[in-house]
């Protein structure tokens, strides 16, 4: 690897009492260290970069020096098939919850290792989805035009109840048997790379699941935060960054538990520090993973997520990730972005973030009416705020995900909004991001609960009267959007100026708001109109952009527009080439 030291967490029977010894060429026992509890030991390896793969032994002393037991351990090759490069805007993602996309093994539905079972009847129980069901339904997501896939955490959840979902780990070195095993996802990401697509992994370094082994026996006293007392976390992110915060205040959010089943974990502390980073550079390397998004980023410690993130783009320079703040403040997202200058002199490596405050303000522009001007100004404005970022192109951007009702609920169900999100998600900077079930507008109208927002995909289960891949049982508008879904995506693969071009935007006029993607090599210039009346549009406004003789053609129908005017359809969503 690019760093030489492995950490080991070794646990056993008051091992703390005994002395390791390590002889293995290419390898040196640095330092092991012992903690409160008796039964951890901490071993840190050297490993020259010669060293070959291998198994070798850690041997255990007692006092007088006689060996009474023998670990080994497995140095493993570094893989040579493959590249690790992280997702780019001339991607697509599909979100996927594990759990409720499809069940290609029903034989691992149970475990009896685990202590949920499989309930599909509940909305927050197991309702069966996997690995396998994903990697069966590769076809379709790459037929849709989806170039990346991101899973909800698959690690082992082994706890009582509500453990579909993957956010409270007890294991953080294991798939969770529900899901498959380590290899399947390692199957999983090699198909998907056969296909030309990539995966990203969904990580948590802010809390592990209450029933994670740490829980019966801590290593250290302060391995989690408030002495492992439930204290509910303020949810006051601008307490990091505020100049007037109290320290009680600050740490009230950063020391803050979720709820009772998720303890938080203190990652100032050293040896939780090297194993949380240690753990995501070994699924990088073991999976060939095409990034990583960042739960919950801003509660865990941020003088240890500095480290994450440079520790983890040190390793994999053309590696890629995001971070979830859930701010509506682009000032907030700014101040975890690699490049940003921050008062107190805060530094990170986190390349882009979800783009939350551009979200919000796509909703309230389709959902809300403005008193002047145009119904479009706010998200028109929220764009301008992108001074703010380093590089606003580095973020994700999406009409919703697992945790907000689906876009189509958001939008009364109206497929003419619906349109207009997803043509805007489509063609503006950063890198798009859909939830399963949007390309036939799936909603959740009358239940907002996560296991309802959550529901399963149609078709990914044997006996379901519904099927995404065939059509069957789907209703005449959904197959419609269905099919512009995937033409649009799929012109998406080609659309330079849509991957790395300039975006230039005109202050919006009545329903309509309208800009342009442009590189070297293509110019598209972009309508979507929110009127429920043709408008018709004066091209010689775009002037800096359409050039006088110039002529656009409809990117997906082809169809060619000539003169100084263009009458726009009511809720038009238009995608043109500059000719």
């Amino acid at each position: 690897m690019h760093h030489s030291e492995l950490q080991l967490m070794i646990h056993g029977d008051r091992l703390g009492q005994l002395t390791p010894f390590v002889d293995f060429p290419g390898i040196r026992l640095d330092r092991a260290v012992t903690v409160e509890s008796e039964n951890y030991v901490f071993l840190y390896l050297n490993i020259d970069e010669e060293t070959q793969p291998g198994t070798f032994v850690i041997e255990w002393q007692d006092g007088k020096g006689r060996t009474v037991g023998r670990t080994p351990y497995r140095l493993e090759a570094r893989s040579p098939d493959f590249e690790i490069t992280g997702y780019t805007n001339a991607d697509v993602v599909c979100l996927i919850t594990p759990d409720r996309f499809a069940n290609g093994d029903s034989s691992n539905d149970a475990h009896p290792d685990m202590l949920e079972g499989p309930n599909r009847t509940i909305d927050f129980g197991r309702h069966g989805g996997d690995l396998m069901g994903i990697e069966q339904h590769l076809d379709y997501l790459d037929s849709m035009g989806f170039t990346a896939i991101w899973l909800n955490p698959v690690l082992e959840n082994n706890q009582p109840q509500w453990s579909y979902h993957g956010y409270s780990t007890t294991d953080y070195y294991r798939v969770d048997p529900r899901f498959g095993s380590n290899e399947d996802y390692r199957q999983l990401v090699q198909s998907a790379r056969d296909k030309g697509m990539k995966v990203i992994m969904d990580m948590i370094m802010n809390h592990c699941g209450s029933e994670h082994p740490w829980m019966k026996d801590l290593p250290t006293r302060d391995w989690v935060n408030n002495d492992n007392v439930f204290i509910p976390t303020t949810h006051r992110r601008t307490s990091l960054r505020d100049p007037y915060a109290a320290q009680s205040d600050v740490k009230g959010f950063a020391d803050g538990w979720f709820v009772e089943t998720m303890p938080d974990l203190n990652q100032r502390q050293p040896l939780l520090a090297d194993y949380l980073i240690q753990n995501t550079l070994w699924w990088i390397e073991y999976l060939g993973i095409g990034g990583i998004r960042m739960d919950t980023y801003p509660y865990s410690d941020a003088a240890f997520m500095s480290r994450w993130s440079c520790a983890v783009m040190d390793a994999y320079p053309e590696f890629n990730m995001c971070g979830e703040e859930w701010s509506l403040n682009p000032s907030v997202l700014a101040y975890w972005q690699a490049g940003q200058s921050n008062a107190n002199g805060y530094t990170s490596c986190l390349p882009g973030l979800l783009d939350f405050p551009l979200h919000d303000a796509l909703i309230t522009s389709l959902t809300e009416e403005e008193s002047w001007h145009s119904d479009w100004v706010q998200l028109y404005e929220m764009l301008g705020n992108d001074y703010l970022y380093p590089d606003a192109s580095a973020h994700i951007i999406f009409p919703d995900n697992h945790d907000m009702s689906r876009i189509h609920t958001q939008l009364g169900d109206d497929v003419n909004l619906t349109r207009l999100a997803t043509y805007f998600f489509a063609t503006m900077r950063g890198t798009p991001q859909f939830y399963y079930g949007t390309e036939i507008l799936m909603s959740n109208t009358g239940d907002d609960s996560h296991g309802n927002i959550r529901s399963d995909l149609p078709g990914g289960w044997d006996g379901d009267a519904v099927d995404v891949r065939s059509g069957r049982g789907l209703s005449d508008e959904s197959q419609a959007f269905q099919s512009e879904f995937r033409s649009l995506m799929n012109w998406r693969k080609t659309a330079s100026a849509i991957h790395d071009g300039r975006l230039m935007h005109y202050v919006p006029e009545k329903g309509s708001y309208v800009y342009f993607r442009f590189n070297d090599d293509q110019k598209i210039m972009v309508i979507l109109n929110k009127s429920q009346e043709p408008e018709v549009m004066d091209l010689t406004r775009f002037s800096e952009m359409i050039p006088a003789g110039a002529h656009v053609v409809n990117a997906l129908t082809g169809e060619r527009h000539t003169g100084g005017e263009l009458t726009i359809p009511a809720w038009a969503a238009w995608v043109l080439v500059v000719e």
